[in-house]
């Protein structure tokens, strides 16, 4: 049964089709325009109730929330493609630490930023530079912990690139990207090889030749 994911475009699917691509699961998409506020529509609606993407189906089976959905398949295809969660237990724990960290620490400052910088125009709303400042900030600090991290270990949960890795790429691309704030990733050494590691693998070459 071939994996449908909704709205392709944005980097919370993203994060769900690098996943399938690691693991190598036959995946469709579906396009959904947020700006045109699809995601609102009562067809969507049914399938996941908060009007957010991502959404997959799978057979008859419905899933939404992108690392639920990527812990899913990192579990039910474990022999399968690249190994995501680890080898022994501690290490899966600190797969799930940083898949925490991400969506806890990381993952709220880079969203505003994502927001106010590419969206805020396409809605007819203002940028807030003060919220962009304070959130570019917050994830400043974030990013000296992982500094920090990176400085002993190759990925964030050990030397395997894992999850917690895979869960960064979409908003960072963002970040180095269209959002042109590439140095807080280069002023840091440690992260800015991680980063040349992790968005150099061929899953990812693949996402943003694809969507």
């Amino acid at each position: 049964m071939v994996v449908k994911v909704y709205g392709p475009a944005y980097a919370s699917p993203k994060r769900v089709i690098v996943c399938l691509i690691e693991k190598q699961i036959e995946f469709e998409t579906a396009p959904v325009d947020l700006i045109k506020g699809e995601h609102r529509n009562p067809e969507y609606l049914k399938l996941q109730p908060f009007g957010v993407l991502p959404v997959i189906q799978d057979g008859d089976f419905t899933l939404y929330e992108s690392r639920a959905i990527i812990r899913y398949y990192a579990e039910k295809y474990r022999s399968q493609g690249t190994e995501l969660l680890g080898k022994t237990i501690e290490e899966r724990g600190l797969v799930e630490q940083w898949l925490e960290v991400e969506a806890h620490n990381y993952q709220p400052p880079i969203y505003e930023m994502t927001v106010q910088l590419l969206f805020a125009s396409k809605l007819g709303l203002s940028v807030d530079e003060k919220l962009v400042k304070k959130s570019e900030e917050k994830l400043g600090k974030v990013l000296d912990v992982y500094e920090e991290r990176l400085s002993k270990s190759k990925y964030l949960a050990g030397d395997f690139f894992s999850l917690a890795d895979l869960s960064h790429l979409p908003f960072t691309q963002y970040l180095v990207g269209p959002m042109e704030k590439e140095y807080m990733i280069r002023d840091r050494k440690h992260v800015s090889a991680w980063w040349d590691d992790i968005s150099n693998r061929p899953s990812w070459k693949k996402v943003l030749e694809l969507y």
